[in-house]
């Protein structure tokens, strides 16, 4: 009988001083995927010395383990701090010799300037908290900045801007390791937002920023249980019971798109949901996100992904079934 499948193993590096903010979004949100009943990860937090080490928040946390998880890692996330810092050059060395074993290596907020003095971004796409980006472009002057994204992906390496965006970056891990429908579940298990596009080349464009506000909150969650009518700016304006004129405002405000463009944003996304977790006709599937016609999906997910829906559908659904059958496999 073949062995259990092990879980993806995922070493989070805490630097010093740590974000603790940045240590509990991937045990949280690796930590509730799961793939027929069984863990989808195992998580370890990891420093340069095991023990005490301080946050930014003036606490410390205990640290069980070494750099040497990294070595039994398939993934590593190197955590950011509250400011600027000279990367550990045991760190670096760290996240060195990862790269050279071809393991995905990600950043949160600040955790980019680890990479950065590795040299693993060099002539590749990054981003990094906003009030630190500058910072980053004149030490790494040969990183591609990219300062108005969540995350951005180039070949292996994932680097996500500041605070929440973190969460963007995990749940997009997630999403090309398990699919869309285990993605967004661990989303609504925590409570936050949807997965979100970021930088990745192959797939997406230009992500939506972090929305900012929550006037429209409610007129957003409504229109997302109504993707599949013909939703209209006075349709959106009238659920939030403002004039077209003052929706777009805050809308923009808060979202920094306009209301028509992060509705089409939302209904490809869930198109690409659909394309990966149901075999609907792709005339079913336009319909029920409200692009109307196969045609009208199909130039849409073209652009955005540079697939076509049957492409796409076999891409990802190959994915997510390979990855199920391997654990079934392995029971």
């Amino acid at each position: 009988m073949p062995a259990r499948l092990a879980p993806h193993r995922i070493a989070v590096i805490a630097p010093s001083p740590v974000s603790m903010f940045n240590l509990a979004i991937p045990e949280l949100l690796f930590g509730k995927v799961e793939v027929d009943g069984r863990p989808g990860y195992d998580v370890v937090i990891c420093a340069p010395e095991p023990g005490p080490v301080p946050t930014s928040g003036g606490l410390d946390l205990y640290v069980r383990d070494g750099l040497e998880a990294v070595r039994e890692a398939d993934t590593v996330v190197v955590a950011g701090t509250g400011a600027p810092y000279e990367p550990d050059p045991r760190i670096v060395a760290a996240v060195r010799e990862a790269a050279d074993a071809g393991k995905r290596i990600a950043s949160l907020c600040t955790g980019a300037f680890q990479l950065a003095e590795a040299g693993l971004l060099q002539g590749r796409r990054a981003t990094t908290y906003w009030a630190h980006a500058e910072e980053l472009r004149r030490r790494y002057p040969q990183v591609d900045l990219q300062g108005d994204v969540l995350y951005v992906q180039d070949g292996p390496y994932v680097t996500a801007s500041g605070y929440a965006a973190g969460i963007d970056l995990c749940l997009h891990v997630i999403r090309t390791d398990y699919g869309a429908a285990v993605a967004n579940e661990v989303a609504r298990l925590a409570l936050v937002a949807p997965v979100r596009p970021g930088g990745q080349t192959q797939f997406t464009h230009t992500p939506l920023p972090p929305e900012r506000g929550t006037v429209c909150a409610d007129t957003r969650g409504w229109a997302m249980r109504n993707l599949d009518k013909p939703l209209s700016l006075a349709d959106l304006a009238r659920h939030a019971g403002v004039s077209v004129r003052t929706l777009t405002r805050r809308f923009h405000a808060e979202s920094g798109v306009s209301p028509l463009q992060w509705l089409l944003h939302q209904r490809i996304e869930r198109a690409r949901e659909l394309l990966e977790t149901t075999t609907l006709p792709m005339d079913q599937v336009a319909r029920a996100c409200g692009l109307g016609t196969a045609d009208s999906l199909r130039a849409h997910l073209v652009r955005r992904t540079g697939l076509t829906p049957s492409a796409y559908r076999v891409q990802f659904t190959r994915l997510g079934t390979e990855a199920t059958a391997a654990t079934s496999s392995a029971a």
